[in-house]
């Protein structure tokens, strides 16, 4: 079953009994899809970006409820009940990717080629060879400046 994040963003004035209760109402369906809930995050009352224009109001703020989950991928189709919700101004559901980063990316081999090319030592010199074509850049053949 894939991992999803469903974002609930409720009115300021919503009690947190009724928030509770919306959480238990989402919670007991995704149970009933044989799902589970994984994370419960709760980022309290936060400011809207601009205003969201509802039949009672104009909010410009909201409480904000994260629910992350493991359900089966019919379930977004099933969440569409929440758009007669009162108590809701807006609601998102994620789907997680399978997305690796640094090291977890690159196969273990490939992890210990990437970090030997890294030096121990950053002031170490590799080639003395380099240092010596870098200082011709900077010298002038001074019969080109008598031409001058």
């Amino acid at each position: 079953m894939p991992l999803y994040d469903c974002m609930l963003l409720l009115k300021p004035h919503v009690k947190k009994e009724a928030l509770l209760d919306l959480v238990v109402k989402v919670g007991k369906h995704v149970n009933r899809k044989n799902g589970v809930l994984t994370d419960l995050k709760s980022f309290g009352t936060v400011q809207l970006g601009y205003g969201i224009r509802k039949l009672d109001g104009r909010y410009y703020q909201g409480q904000l409820m994260q629910m992350t989950m493991m359900t089966p991928p019919s379930f977004n189709s099933e969440l569409h009940y929440l758009n007669k919700e009162d108590r809701l101004l807006r609601w998102l559901l994620v789907k997680h990717r399978d997305i690796k980063f640094g090291l977890d990316f690159l196969g273990e081999d490939d992890a210990k080629a990437e970090l030997s090319k890294f030096r121990s030592n950053l002031y170490e010199e590799d080639d003395e060879e380099d240092d010596d074509d870098d200082d011709d850049e900077y010298n002038t053949d001074e019969t080109e400046q008598n031409k001058v």
